[in-house]
């Protein structure tokens, strides 16, 4: 992986288009205030630095520019920016996705960036947390809690939004006679 600095502001824009299907950079999150100059000096910057690219717009989609023929051009994000904000390309799981725009997903098929599952880098919390969740006995919240210093809703969270939705892993869930949940991926 590549070691690019990039503030807070090319951040959240790279992980908002590498959340999209088509990896579109366009609209910018509203969490940003970003209006006129500023705006287009940071989409100029991450054009230059090839972490996005220009393309000719979709119907109905936003666009940044419009070229010197009339052709509306919109930005969509490069592997060198996926792979900017920690998307492993070469690690990461090609799923099928479907074209239509009004598919469904297929159960235990994850729906992610352009189709790709990235494998959690080694030494990270999410990498933690899975580790926890595969041994034989699974994980208790408490446990979870303690190794990532996360509190007790951001575990459940990651249970259900990552765990099981993102990365498509079914988690059962046993409460032993000592009356303890512990969460556990399975086999």
């Amino acid at each position: 992986m590549t070691t690019t600095s990039l503030s807070d502001t090319q951040l959240v824009i790279l992980t908002a288009a590498a959340g999209r299907d088509d990896g579109a950079v366009l609209p910018i999150p509203n969490s940003l205030t970003l209006r006129g100059e500023a705006r287009v000096k940071v989409l100029k910057s991450l054009l230059k630095r090839g972490l996005v690219e220009e393309s000719a717009a979709t119907a109905g989609a936003e666009h940044w520019r419009e070229a010197d023929d009339g052709q509306r051009l919109a930005l969509t994000i490069t592997a060198a920016g996926l792979e900017s904000i920690g998307v492993d390309l070469q690690e990461a799981v090609i799923v099928d996705v479907p074209k239509s725009p009004k598919r469904r997903r297929e159960a235990g098929k994850p729906e992610t960036p352009f189709g790709r599952v990235p494998a959690p880098r080694s030494g990270t919390k999410n990498a933690l947390v899975l580790d926890l969740l595969c041994r034989k006995t699974g994980a208790t919240v408490p446990e979870i809690m303690a190794a990532t210093g996360w509190q007790a809703h951001s575990v459940r969270g990651f249970l259900s939004g990552h765990v099981r939705k993102k990365l498509g892993h079914d988690v059962l869930s046993d409460k032993g006679e000592d009356g303890v949940r512990r969460y556990r991926i399975a086999a």
